[in-house]
């Protein structure tokens, strides 16, 4: 019976641990308007942490360039375009990344976080100086 408690016990953990991580899709809200806008997929890569856009909510921006970013991102399709760059994990937080915003080309300094009352909402805040905006993702199911 202990046994059996022990084992249950631990699979409990191991899905609650699972459930509580930033990676996987997230429904992106536009922190004025409270629509939204799209879906970002976020992954690790190479030990960092990334994130790219895979569903477009308004058809008739769907297949839009960026033609106001920057460098290699300049005129890339929106659809596919990695907005999230280079995160890493310090502590509870993801940081030391960016984020490009694809409507304005710019990118901001990233920390990315789970609410901490609900595991299905993602804190984003982009920083400019001492400057930021924080919105608040919905995961996908």
């Amino acid at each position: 019976m202990k046994k059996l408690i022990f084992i249950l016990s631990i699979l409990f953990v191991s899905f609650s641990v699972n459930a509580q991580d930033i990676f996987g899709k997230w429904i992106t809200v536009d922190d004025e308007t409270g629509e939204e806008k799209s879906v970002v997929e976020i992954f690790k890569r190479d030990g960092k942490v990334y994130g790219k856009i895979i569903e477009i909510f308004d058809a008739s921006r769907r297949d839009l360039p960026c033609v106001k970013c920057k460098g290699d991102d300049y005129n890339k399709p929106i659809l596919g375009l990695e907005i999230i760059k280079k995160m890493e994990k310090e502590g509870e937080y993801y940081k030391k990344g960016t984020v490009l915003d694809p409507q304005d080309g710019k990118v901001y300094k990233l920390r990315l976080s789970l609410d901490e009352d609900d595991s299905n909402v993602l804190m984003v805040r982009g920083y400019i100086g001492f400057f930021y905006s924080t919105q608040y993702w919905k995961r996908a199911k």
